[in-house]
């Protein structure tokens, strides 16, 4: 399973628009490009094994593997990127702002729900992060 991650850059934060199959599963906000600084940048375009992964902060979310220059790169909820994302990835329901977004805990249970199902037929699943628009 291959989901697709297109994104659109701003200055502010970025948002992506996150599909399988040609299908939309939910939208994505980001912090904007910044060369992959750690903390500060979204991470580069490329593809990544995701894998499922547990911690008290998040309880159950998602984990991106092997991320040049980077670790702990995670899907998890958060409502708006600067506040809440040091990196990673959320997704959102609906996109209401640059780099922010809402009902962000119920896009992930639906994501979830969809790449666990891989998991459990022990499918390999991978996200493959694209630009759909350089806005800088």
């Amino acid at each position: 399973m291959v989901l697709m991650l297109k994104r659109t850059y701003f200055p502010e934060g970025t948002q992506g628009v996150l599909e399988w199959n040609g299908t939309i599963v939910c939208y994505t906000i980001e912090l904007p490009w910044l060369g992959n600084q750690k903390r500060i940048s979204c991470i580069p375009e490329g593809e990544y094994i995701l894998r499922q992964r547990f911690s008290p902060k998040f309880g159950w979310h998602l984990h991106l593997m092997n991320v040049p220059g980077r670790d702990l790169i995670l899907i998890h909820p958060a409502n708006d990127a600067k506040k809440e994302l040091l990196g990673c990835i959320a997704p959102v329901t609906q996109l209401t702002g640059i780099g922010k977004g809402s009902s962000s805990r119920k896009a992930l249970k639906k994501l979830e729900s969809l790449v666990c199902a891989a998991l459990d037929r022990n499918e390999v699943v991978k996200i493959s992060i694209h630009c759909k628009k350089k806005r800088l």
